[in-house]
């Protein structure tokens, strides 16, 4: 296995910090010489990781300025399936959801087939706009059977609603269907995310199964492509 050059083990370094929050978004890096100091190396090696940095849109230099802590897009891994406060756990971020719809209702056709449910059932209707501090990261249309949850409350849609199904409820989350379609938002998303409606926007539908393969929940999501980039991992068999 080839050794990682000295200037990419300091850009690990510093990615590092960035990911911890010592170092934070918007905020400016220690200079050139100081991170020299720091790790011992010449200038040369500084800024070929700083230049690495910048090229992979980590940090941003501005002239006269000082290199900053750039706001880079959030790596979204659709083979992992953690809760909206799960996944911003290991950062120094407050998150928070509005709850705009919190309704029951007969569901349509479509619906009915994508719970796998009869058409006379009911179900709820939920819709959220999903904050990290004061920025709103995505808005969520949620569907879910009203015999599965017949207790679910909009305090609950408030905090965490896999909290709510794991622990309140005890049931297992084994996985998820997911489709990922870009789109140009409503004028309603649009306005919820504070973006042009002429920005094309990344929609997430999720189809989520229990350990016994019940069909818990039909879901949209609807992320800003600005924000948000999509991970993947393939595999030639």
């Amino acid at each position: 296995m080839a050794k990682i050059s000295l200037y990419r083990q300091i850009a690990d370094t510093i990615r590092t910090k960035i990911h911890s929050g010592d170092y934070k978004v918007g905020e400016v890096i220690p200079t050139e010489a100081e991170l020299r100091e720091e790790f011992s190396v010449s200038r040369v090696t500084i800024r070929q990781a700083l230049k690495l940095l910048i090229a992979n849109g980590e940090l941003e230099s501005v002239q006269g300025s000082g290199t900053y802590v750039k706001e880079n897009k959030v790596n979204y891994n659709i083979y992992q399936q953690p809760s909206f406060k799960e996944k911003w756990a290991h950062l120094n971020v407050a998150t928070h959801s509005d709850v705009m719809t919190f309704e029951i209702i007969r569901p349509s056709i479509l619906m009915a087939e994508n719970l796998n449910i009869n058409e006379n059932d009911r179900i709820f209707y939920i819709k959220r706009v999903r904050y990290i501090d004061d920025n709103p990261i995505k808005v969520e249309e949620t569907w879910l059977p009203l015999a599965l949850f017949p207790d679910l409350t909009y305090e609950v849609m408030q905090k965490s609603k896999y909290d709510f199904i794991e622990k309140t409820k005890g049931l297992v989350i084994d996985r998820s269907e997911q489709e990922i379609i870009p789109i140009l938002p409503s004028a309603e998303v649009s306005a919820l995310l504070g973006i042009d409606p002429n920005l094309p926007i990344i929609e997430k539908r999720t189809r989520s199964y229990l350990q016994d393969n019940t069909v818990f929940e039909y879901s949209r999501n609807f992320f800003k492509s600005t924000d948000y980039k999509f991970t993947l991992v393939a595999k030639r068999h």
